[in-house]
C-alpha cells in the first residue's frame, strides 16, 4: 500500500510541475482527489486574455483510489467551467474514461489532460453552451465541415510533398517540426515519467547519505570532546597530577645531588655566631645611659 501512496504523491507532483496553478488538491488525504483546469490555449496567468481567447475551459477532476495506477483507475468527473452544455459534458468525460482505460496499469492523468485539451483546442468556438436543436445542427454542420476542410488541407499537403525534391521535403520537415515543437505521446511522457522517478529517487538517496554523514560527524565530534573533568582539570592544573609532576621537573631542571652528600661540610658552619651578636646587641641595650 506504501508504494502506491508513494508513487500517487510522485504523480501528483508531477502534474503540478506542469500544470502549476492549474493544479489543485482538493483532499490530500486517502482518497486523494486533484483538479486540473484545462482550457484550449493557455495564457499563464493573464484570466483578462484567457477569458478573450478560451470559449470554452473545463475542470477535470480525479478521484484516486487506494490501488491506483496498479490496479483501479482514476475515476473522473467534468466540471464545465464555460462554454460546454450537457451533452459536450458526456462526450468529454468519455473520451476522458476510454483514455484512463488506454493507460490502465500506469501514471495515465496526464494522458487524460492531453486528450481533453485537445478536443477544447479542436471546439474552441462560441455556442457550445446552447442546447436548442438549431444550435445543435449548426454545430454537427460545422464539425462536418472541419473535417471536410482538414482532410483536404491534408490531401494537398501530401500531393504538394510528393511533388518536391527530397531536400526540399527534408527541410520541410524540419521547418514543421520547429513550429511544431516536441509533441507529447505516451511514449515520450512515459520516458519523462521515468527519468523524473529516478531524479526523485535520487534526490532522496543524497538526503539519506547527508543526514548518515551529518550523524556520523556529530558523533565524532563527542567522541573527541574532552569530559567536564578533564576541562576542570586543564583550567584549574590541581587534579592534573601528570601534568603537575611535569612541570615542576621542567622548571627544577638539572640537580648536582653530590652538593648534598658531605654532611662534614655542614659541621663547619657556625650557625650560632649570629645568634652571639644579637645576645650582645641585646646586653648593651640594658646598660644605664650616662647622664
Amino acid at each position: 500500500m506504501s508504494d502506491h501512496i508513494e508513487e500517487q504523491e510522485m504523480e501528483a507532483e508531477a502534474l503540478s510541475a506542469i500544470f502549476d496553478t492549474a493544479f489543485t488538491i482538493r483532499s490530500s488525504t486517502q482518497p486523494f482527489q486533484w483538479s486540473i483546469k484545462l482550457v484550449p490555449i493557455d495564457c499563464g496567468d493573464d484570466l483578462d486574455e484567457e477569458s478573450t481567447a478560451n470559449h470554452v475551459m473545463v475542470n477535470l477532476v480525479a478521484t484516486i483510489p487506494l490501488d491506483y495506477p496498479e490496479v483501479s483507475l482514476p475515476e473522473l468527473e467534468i466540471e464545465i467551467l464555460k462554454g460546454l452544455s450537457g451533452d459536450t459534458k458526456k462526450e468529454l468525460l468519455t473520451l476522458a474514461q476510454e483514455e484512463a482505460v488506454a493507460n490502465e496499469g500506469m501514471p495515465a492523468l496526464f494522458a487524460v489532460c492531453e486528450v481533453v485539451r485537445e478536443w477544447l483546442a479542436d471546439n474552441n468556438v462560441k455556442g457550445l453552451d446552447d442546447a436548442s436543436m438549431h444550435a445543435q445542427m449548426m454545430r454537427k454542420a460545422k464539425e462536418v465541415e472541419r473535417k471536410e476542410a482538414q482532410a483536404a488541407q491534408q490531401f494537398e499537403a501530401q500531393k504538394t510533398v510528393e511533388e518536391m525534391t527530397e531536400a526540399e521535403q527534408e527541410e520541410l520537415a524540419v521547418r514543421k517540426r520547429r513550429e511544431e515543437g516536441t509533441p507529447v505521446t505516451q511514449e515520450s511522457f512515459t520516458l519523462w515519467w521515468d527519468s523524473f522517478c529516478a531524479e526523485m529517487e535520487e534526490k532522496k538517496d543524497e538526503e539519506t547519505r547527508d543526514i548518515t554523514n551529518e550523524e556520523k560527524e556529530k558523533k565524532r565530534i563527542m567522541a573527541e570532546r574532552n569530559t567536564g573533568f578533564q576541562i576542570f582539570s586543564e583550567k584549574s592544573g590541581v587534579f592534573n597530577l601528570e601534568k603537575l609532576e611535569a612541570e615542576i621537573e621542567n622548571d627544577v631542571g638539572d640537580v648536582d645531588e653530590e652538593l648534598f652528600d658531605d654532611d662534614e661540610d655542614l659541621d663547619d658552619l657556625d650557625f650560632d655566631s649570629d645568634d652571639d651578636d644579637e645576645d650582645d646587641d641585646d646586653d648593651d641595650s640594658d646598660e644605664e645611659p650616662d647622664i
